[in-house]
């Protein structure tokens, strides 16, 4: 495996999403950390889950970059705080979006990029994982009540997606930035 500057190896772990910006972003990102103290990760709508790749990192990047200039960005509205009942991951469901995000789903899991997935896609936004599963109903009201203290916009513009890769401590990389509906990656 290839190391990172940092010397953190990385490992055959990539995934494909979408980071919240502005203050949306800036507030799920404190309230991650708040979730779960040891969460370092930039809120993010995940298109493809973590993955070992079917090919070479760099047959993946061309099929993202071949692909993603059929696509225009497009709006998602994040919904309520809810709970994956099978992984006790605490989520934001969308109540707008999801159809976009799945037809980029199911055109991206293919070649370079195929995988098996465990679970079913489902968009969303990851707020907790890992809790003390006692502690999971606790979390979940904590995260619903500060979700109904946010006084911004709770939608965003999906422009440009990130394809990432993971490290032996868990630190996802980001490799290369790809804006919808332009020819051109914007590397990292």
């Amino acid at each position: 495996m290839e190391s990172s500057p940092s010397g953190v190896e990385r490992i055959d772990s990539f995934a494909l999403v979408c980071y919240l910006p502005g203050e949306l972003g800036a507030f799920l990102d404190r309230l991650r950390a708040e979730l779960v103290t040891a969460c370092s990760a930039r809120s993010h709508v995940t298109i493809l889950p973590p993955r070992p790749l079917a090919g070479p990192e760099s047959s993946a990047k061309q099929q993202i970059g071949n692909c993603i200039p059929e696509y225009q960005p497009f709006r998602v509205h994040l919904g309520e705080v809810d709970v994956f009942p099978q992984t006790k991951v605490i989520y934001l469901g969308l109540s707008l979006g999801s159809d976009h995000l799945r037809f980029l789903h199911d055109s991206l899991n293919v070649n370079a990029l195929s995988f098996d997935e465990p679970f079913d896609y489902h968009p969303h936004v990851t707020l907790a994982q890992g809790v003390d599963p006692a502690q999971v109903d606790e979390a979940t009201r904590l995260a619903a009540a500060r979700w109904s203290e946010f006084s911004h916009s709770r939608s965003f513009q999906v422009e440009a997606l990130t394809f990432v890769q993971n490290t032996s401590v868990n630190r996802w990389l980001d490799l290369v930035a790809y804006e919808l509906g332009s020819l051109a990656p914007v590397q990292k």
